[in-house]
């Protein structure tokens, strides 16, 4: 096993949307299941250093614009995002963008599951 790995918990104690929340060094981390997979991100959202990995995770929602006075077509798309409870900044999990401008990012982590053990990875 890598010095590197800050141990979360047990795999099996995550449910999907659920998270918990680490120290990695001087950095609090968020690791959050979605669709079976785990996620882990810099739980200080850019806005306003809210705590982005405590809010709801979704499928994102898009729009297709159809015409001139016409509804917006909406439907959720494959992409898992979450959003910071503070102010609704919405990030994808799978890359930590943000879903309305990709300059902004949050830091994102390596996962590791190892005898049913969650761990964040953090050698580079």
């Amino acid at each position: 096993m890598s010095d590197g790995l800050v141990e979360v918990g047990p795999a099996t104690e995550f449910e999907d949307g659920d998270h918990a929340i680490v120290e990695v060094g001087r950095a609090e981390v968020g690791v959050v299941r979605a669709d079976g997979e785990f996620y882990a991100l810099r739980n200080q959202c850019p806005h306003d250093g809210g705590p982005v990995c405590k809010g709801t995770v979704q499928r994102e929602l898009l729009g297709e614009f159809t015409g001139t006075g016409e509804r917006v077509e909406q439907y959720y798309g494959e992409e898992c995002i979450i959003s910071c409870p503070w102010h609704g900044w919405s990030f994808e999990l799978e890359t930590g963008t943000h879903i309305g401008d990709e300059r902004i990012q949050l830091p994102m982590y390596d996962v590791v599951v190892e005898d049913g053990i969650v761990y964040v990875d953090t050698d580079e």
